[in-house]
C-alpha cells in the first residue's frame, strides 16, 4: 500500500512535490491554530445577569467615557474674569452728559421770552432737542432711553437742583463701579445705588423715581470674562484628560453582575458580543501561515542538495513541526486551567535537536524560529495581544543553545549533556522572565518554575532519544545513534564475525581505525566509515576457509582449485556481504560500503596465477562487478582495507616503507579510475594518505625484544 506512494512521491519533480505538502501543511496549520486566534464571545442582552467574569480581550480606546470626562473638565474650568476701570467712568460719564444736556437745553429755553402758548412750544422744541442730543446714546443702549415726561419733569427743575441730582447720581455711580462687579452681583450694586440715590436730600420726589431708574441702569458688570484666556483653559483642561482604555485583560462584567447599559456599551466595544464578527484575526493568521509556509520553501528550494535528500528531509522536517504544533495545542487546551504559565513545560530544544539529528543544522536553525513563533501564537493567554514573546523567546533561546551544544554527534551521551545545557539555559531565561514582571511570586509557583524548566530540558533530551529510532525506520536514515547502536560487539553480525571469522574481525577493526582517523581528516562521516568498516567483509563469513587472514599455516585450500574458482569465491563475498546485510535489514549505507568498497578492481593475484598457468585470460575477467566507491568514505575504506592488508604481510615494516606502500595503493586506486564516481578531491586524498600513515606508524612500530 505505502510503496505504490512512496514510488509516486519520489516520482515527483521536487518543487511540485513541496509545493503540495507545504500547501496541504499550511491548510493543516491554519486549521489548527484557528482556535488560538478565534476570540471568545457571548450572547448577552442589556439588563442580564452576567454568566461568566468576562475580560477584555484587546486594549481599546473607549471614546465615549472620553469626551464625558473632557467634557466634565471643561464645565469645572474656572472662568477667567477681566476687571475694567475705564466702565465705570464710561457710566459715569454718560451720567454727567445727560444732566449737561439738560442744563444746557433748559438755559437755551429760559433765553425766550415770549406768552404762555410760546412756552408750550418752547417745552415741546426744548424735549426734541433733548432727544436729539440723546440720540447716539439711546441707539446704543436703548435701555436709556428716557421718557418725554421724565424729560420734560427734569427740565421743569432748576438749574442748581440738575447740578445737585446731577452730582449725586454721578459721584454713587463713580463709587459703585470702580468695584469688580459681576453679573451675579449687580442686583446687589443696583439695590446699593438705589439707597444712596434714596438718602441724598437734594432730589425733588417728583423725579426721585426718574433718578433711581436711570441709576439702575447706568449699573453693569465691571469685571467680564476674558474669552479668549477662558477657551484656552478650557482646551488645556481637555488635553490633560488622557484617553479613557479598557486594558487588554481587564475585567469588564464579573459573574452575577447586572449587564446595565454602560458594560454593554463596552462589551460592544471589545467586541465581545456574538452579534460583532470580523476576518481581521483570521486573515492576519493566514498571513502567518503564508509567511511559514513561504520560509520552509525558499529554504529547501535554494539547498543544493539531491532531489531525494530534499524530499526526504522536507517530509522530516513537516513532520516533526506538526508533532510540535499537536504538543501545543494539548497544552493550550489545559493551560486555562492553571494560574502559572503552563507553556514552559513545552520541550524547547526537541525540534532542533531532532531535525539537526535526522538532516542538518541549517534546516534546525529554521525549524526553531517557526516553532517558536507558532507557540508564541498557540499557547498566549487568553487575553494576549498578537503573541506570548516570552513563549518565543524561551523555545527560540532553548533551541539555540541545543544546536550549539550538540555539536556534530549524535550519540545519546552528547544528546543527555545537551539536554543538562537546555536545562540551565530555561533556569536562566524563566529568571530573567520573573525579575522582569516584577510580580510577587509564592514558593508553590516558583517550584514550579524551576520543575517547568528542569523537565523541558529533561524531556528534550527523553523524547529526542526516543523519536530517534521511529523516524530512522520510516525514512530509512542512519543516525549516528543509529550507528553507535550497530557498533555494539553483540550486534548479532559482529558476534558472527568474531566466532566465525576472528581473522577477519581483527582486520576489520584494524580498517575502521584507519577508515574513521583519515575520514575525519577531510571532514568526511568518520563513525560511518568506522562501522561500516566493521561489516564490510561479512561476506566472508559464507566461506571463511578461503580468505587467508582466517586460515591456519599450511592449508591454503586454493591451492587445490583453478584461480578462475578461486576468483569467483573471493569476488562473491562482496555481493555475498551486501545480501547478508539486506537479510538482516540493515542501513543502505552499511550495505553500499559492503558492495562497493572494491569497486571495480582487479583480483591480481588470481590473474597473474591464471597468466602463470599459460591460460587466456582477459583481465575484465578478474575484476569486482562494483559498482565504484560512490562516496568519500567507502573511497577511504577501500584503501585502508587493501592497505591494512598489505602492511600486515610486509616483514620488518617501517615508516619509509609503509610510506611507499600507502602510495603505491593509492596511486594505483587512482590511475585504475576507481575514484571517479566519488567527490574525494586531490588534497583530500593526500591528507586522507597522510593520516592512514601516521596511524599504521602507530600501529606496526619497533619493539624492544626482551631477554630470554
Amino acid at each position: 500500500m505505502l510503496q505504490p506512494i512512496r514510488k509516486f512521491f519520489l516520482s515527483l519533480k521536487f518543487t511540485y512535490l513541496a509545493i503540495f505538502l507545504i500547501g496541504l501543511s499550511g491548510i493543516l496549520l491554519f486549521s489548527i491554530m484557528y482556535g488560538s486566534v478565534k476570540k471568545e464571545t457571548y450572547k448577552l442582552e442589556s439588563l442580564q445577569i452576567s454568566p461568566d467574569t468576562i475580560r477584555s480581550i484587546k486594549t481599546v480606546e473607549d471614546t465615549v467615557k472620553t469626551e464625558q470626562d473632557r467634557e466634565r473638565a471643561a464645565r469645572e474650568v474656572t472662568p477667567v474674569y477681566q476687571l475694567s476701570q475705564d466702565v465705570g467712568k464710561n457710566r459715569q460719564a454718560i451720567a454727567m452728559s445727560i444732566f449737561d444736556f439738560l442744563i444746557e437745553v433748559k438755559e437755551m429755553g429760559e433765553l425766550a421770552q415770549s406768552e404762555e402758548n410760546e412756552s408750550v412750544l418752547d417745552n415741546r422744541m426744548q424735549i426734541a432737542e433733548m432727544r436729539k442730543k440723546l440720540g447716539n446714546l439711546e441707539k446704543e443702549e436703548p435701555g436709556l432711553r428716557l421718557s418725554d415726561d421724565a424729560i420734560s419733569m427734569l427740565l421743569a427743575q432748576k438749574t442748581e437742583v440738575l447740578e445737585n441730582i446731577q452730582s449725586v447720581l454721578a459721584t454713587t455711580i463713580g463709587e459703585e463701579l470702580s468695584k469688580p462687579i459681576r453679573k451675579e452681583d449687580l442686583s446687589t450694586i443696583r439695590y446699593e445705588v438705589e439707597r444712596k440715590i434714596r438718602l441724598a436730600d437734594t432730589i425733588p420726589p417728583s423725579v426721585l423715581q426718574t433718578i433711581l431708574t436711570l441709576g439702575r441702569l447706568l449699573v453693569v458688570e465691571t469685571e467680564t470674562i476674558n474669552v479668549e484666556a477662558t477657551e484656552s483653559g478650557i482646551e488645556q483642561a481637555r488635553a490633560a484628560i488622557e484617553p479613557t482604555r479598557i486594558l487588554q485583560g481587564q475585567v469588564i462584567v464579573r459573574e452575577g453582575q447586572m449587564i446595565d447599559r454602560e458594560i454593554y456599551r463596552q462589551l460592544e466595544l471589545t467586541g465581545l458580543l456574538n452579534n460583532q464578527s470580523t476576518v481581521k484575526p483570521f486573515a492576519g493568521l493566514a498571513l502567518f501561515v503564508l509567511f511559514v509556509s513561504g520560509i520552509i520553501f525558499m529554504h529547501f528550494n535554494t539547498w543544493q542538495e539531491h532531489s531525494s535528500v530534499k524530499k526526504k528531509a522536507l517530509v522530516i522536517v513537516l513532520s516533526v513541526f506538526f508533532l510540535l504544533v499537536i504538543m501545543m495545542k494539548l497544552i493550550a487546551l489545559i493551560d486555562e486551567n492553571f494560574n502559572v504559565l503552563l507553556a514552559f513545560l513545552f520541550p524547547t530544544a526537541l525540534a532542533p535537536m531532532l531535525v539537526k539529528l535526522l538532516t542538518n543544522e541549517r534546516i534546525a536553525i529554521m525549524t526553531t524560529i517557526i516553532t517558536a513563533a507558532t507557540a508564541g501564537i498557540m499557547l498566549q493567554e487568553g487575553f494576549a495581544a498578537i503573541i506570548q514573546m516570552e513563549v518565543a523567546l524561551y523555545i527560540l533561546f532553548g533551541g539555540v543553545v541545543s544546536l550549539y551544544l550538540l555539536g556534530d554527534g549524535g550519540r545519546r551521551s552528547s544528546i543527555l549533556r545537551t539536554s543538562a545545557g537546555v536545562v540551565a539555559s530555561n533556569i536562566l531565561f524563566i529568571s530573567f522572565y520573573l525579575l522582569m514582571t516584577q510580580s510577587a511570586y509564592d514558593l508553590s509557583e516558583l517550584g514550579f518554575y524551576l520543575i517547568a524548566a528542569v523537565a523541558s530540558g529533561i524531556l528534550s533530551g527523553a523524547l529526542t532519544i526516543g523519536l530517534m529510532p521511529f523516524f530512522e525506520t520510516a525514512f530509512g536514515l542512519l543516525s549516528d545513534m543509529k550507528l553507535v547502536e550497530l557498533s555494539n560487539p553483540n550486534h548479532p553480525l559482529l558476534k558472527k564475525v568474531l566466532f566465525e571469522t576472528p581473522g577477519t574481525y581483527h582486520h576489520s577493526v584494524m580498517v575502521a581505525n584507519l577508515s574513521d582517523a583519515a575520514c575525519e581528516a577531510i571532514g568526511a562521516n568518520g563513525l560511518l566509515a568506522r562501522v561500516g568498516s566493521y561489516y564490510h567483509d561479512i561476506g566472508k563469513t559464507i566461506r571463511p576457509g578461503f580468505f587467508i587472514e582466517n586460515q591456519h599455516p599450511g592449508q591454503n585450500p586454493h591451492d587445490a582449485l583453478p584461480p578462475e574458482k578461486s576468483r569467483d569465491i573471493i569476488i562473491a563475498h562482496a555481493e555475498d556481504g551486501a545480501k547478508l546485510l539486506e537479510k538482516y535489514k540493515m542501513p543502505r549505507e552499511i550495505i553500499n560500503i559492503a558492495r562497493q568498497h572494491h569497486g571495480t578492481s582487479t583480483l591480481k593475484y588470481f590473474y597473474v596465477k591464471a597468466k602463470e598457468a599459460g591460460k587466456d585470460v582477459v583481465e575484465e575477467e578478474f575484476r569486482y562487478p562494483g559498482p565504484k566507491p560512490q562516496t568519500k568514505e567507502i573511497a577511504i575504506i577501500s584503501i585502508a582495507d587493501s592497505v591494512e592488508a598489505a602492511v600486515r604481510s610486509m616483514k620488518e615494516p617501517n615508516p619509509q616503507k609503509i610510506a611507499g606502500l600507502v602510495r603505491a595503493i593509492v596511486n594505483d586506486r587512482l590511475n585504475d579510475g576507481q575514484f571517479d564516481e566519488c567527490d574525494l578531491s586531490m588534497k583530500e586524498l593526500k591528507k586522507a594518505e597522510k593520516v592512514i600513515c601516521e596511524t599504521l606508524n602507530g600501529t606496526f612500530h619497533s619493539r624492544i625484544e626482551y631477554p630470554e
